[in-house]
């Protein structure tokens, strides 16, 4: 009987590491891609330097899904520059290209007008309201290149957060489950 006691209490001990382990393995996942996207804020000098796009206003350059690789330099944005920038109070940014830059003599500011390639009209209209132009802080970054299409799973969770909670619990019953 003390046989069987000490077999049932070594495979408990067992599977209570085997969980910890992996318990440990799910931290260092989610703590690398942590640090990964932190290293690519200090490089590209952006708060978000991977955005996807969510709507067809950039269409044909840009299509609803593409990935945009974002850069925030300390040169001067200039008109045909495509930026991503956030309007304050709003959550969403948006991916425009700049039709117009107004630099007034007496002032250091830069003020940027934007427009997407497939609206009819300038970005006015999204302002907030008397706002008529973008300054520096609404800027989130300058794309400097894309990954077409590969932000769909992204646009599908958004629009379908049942289906983010059911991958998010896959892959962590997946991990939990793996034997190795």
């Amino acid at each position: 009987m003390g046989c069987i006691r000490n077999m049932v209490d070594s495979v408990k001990s067992f599977q209570f590491r085997q969980t910890l382990s992996q318990l440990i393995t799910l931290g260092l996942i989610v703590s690398t891609a942590l640090m990964l996207w932190k290293g690519l804020m200090c490089i590209t000098g952006t708060e978000s330097p991977i955005i996807v796009v969510l709507s067809g206003s950039m269409e044909p350059g840009f299509q609803r899904g593409d990935i945009l690789f974002l850069h925030m330099s300390k040169d001067p944005i200039r008109a045909g520059d495509i930026i991503v920038f956030k309007i304050d109070g709003r959550e969403i940014p948006i991916v425009h290209r700049v039709i117009k830059v107004h630099e007034p003599n007496n002032n250091k500011e830069t003020y940027l007008l934007t427009k997407g390639d497939n609206n009819p009209m300038d970005d006015r209209v999204l302002y907030n309201h008397g706002q008529h132009w973008l300054q520096r802080h609404h800027i989130m970054g300058r794309a400097v290149g894309f990954l077409p299409y590969a932000g769909w799973m992204t646009i599908i969770m958004t629009e379908n957060p049942i289906v983010k909670y059911i991958l998010l619990g896959s892959l962590t019953l997946l991990i939990l489950t793996t034997k190795e």
